[in-house]
């Protein structure tokens, strides 16, 4: 398994490591071990475990979408995609989410729900005051930014242009989740393409 490429999945709000998204990557890249863990509900537990992951497993990109991309976005020096980023995660949770909420898919915990508090929300405030400290000339050149342009959730393409540079960043045909279609025609071209990048 050692030599297999690596890619590590960065999931959304609610979701897990068992995200249809997952499914489809090591459906399509049976030559590449995707790596895709459960994210704490803590922004700051998260990102530390992420970090972590980065640091031992050395991936050669790392994918993450929505509250998963604003994670992403913060992985410095390491090629990223970064798909319907929510750099506002604090704004997004106290329009509808606070209180109980289930998780979409399994995890390997067991859990199957989790609370959003005032106190969870000002943890997210305080990440984002910081998510684009780590922005530098060489970042730039490491970072893609996707964008459906149906997405009725968020709207951050102009923020990323304005930090990564419009040529960073792209609309496909698609809302906020991604499907297979998506996968199939916008991700994968774009993944092959920044591995032989990498070569």
């Amino acid at each position: 398994m050692n030599d297999f490429v690596k890619i590590l999945y960065v999931h959304g709000f609610a979701s897990s490591g068992n995200s249809g998204t997952v499914m489809a990557l090591r459906r399509h890249l049976p030559e590449c071990r995707v790596i895709a863990p459960d994210l704490p509900v803590d922004p700051f537990e998260a990102l530390e475990l992420l970090r972590s992951i980065v640091k031992e497993e050395k991936p050669a990109i790392v994918i993450g979408t929505s509250m998963g991309g604003m994670y992403t976005q913060q992985l410095w020096g390491v090629p990223r995609i970064v798909v319907n980023p929510s750099f506002e995660m604090s704004r997004s949770l106290l329009f509808g989410k606070m209180g109980r909420n289930k998780y979409m898919n399994k995890r390997k915990d067991g859990a199957t729900e989790f609370r959003v508090d005032k106190a969870l929300v000002d943890r997210f405030k305080l990440m984002e005051k910081n998510q684009f400290d780590g922005i530098t000339p060489e970042e730039k050149n490491l970072v893609v930014g996707l964008f459906g342009d149906k997405d009725p959730i968020v709207h951050f393409k102009p923020l990323m242009e304005s930090l990564y540079g419009a040529d960073r960043c792209h609309w496909f045909s698609g809302e906020h989740r991604l499907n297979d279609k998506i996968v199939n025609e916008v991700l994968l071209p774009l993944i092959h393409k920044m591995l032989s990048d990498n070569d």
